[in-house]
């Protein structure tokens, strides 16, 4: 078991506009984001399965071709290899959570 202060971890710009905290598990990745305002998130897609939980956000996602704007306390599910994309409309917080582990958010810098 571990106990993690979220406020210790290492914060990193990902993209231009996005700031993490990872937490890796052997099978999960845990990002807390920390998102300006007017960010974009370019398309992509990734095999991983994510539930994005909205903290505190207006945020715009294009997930599959389908554009909504989602507020605090929403979520979604984006399966694996589905194409999505977005916008924060006000600065963010978000969690994302994506299985299996992002070994590529492991790796990077």
């Amino acid at each position: 078991m571990s106990y993690i202060k979220l406020a210790d971890l290492e914060e990193r710009e990902m993209i231009p506009g996005y700031r993490a905290r990872l937490v890796h598990t052997e099978h999960m990745t845990l990002v807390y984001w920390t998102i300006r305002a007017g960010s974009p998130l370019p398309e992509h897609s990734h095999p991983h399965e994510q539930v994005t939980n909205l903290l505190e956000v207006e945020f715009e996602f294009s997930v599959a071709g389908e554009i909504r704007r989602f507020s605090s306390g929403m979520a979604v599910v984006i399966p694996s290899n589905l194409p999505h994309s977005g916008k924060a409309i006000t600065a963010c917080r978000i969690l994302d959570v994506f299985y299996p582990a992002r070994d590529d958010y492991r790796h990077s810098k």
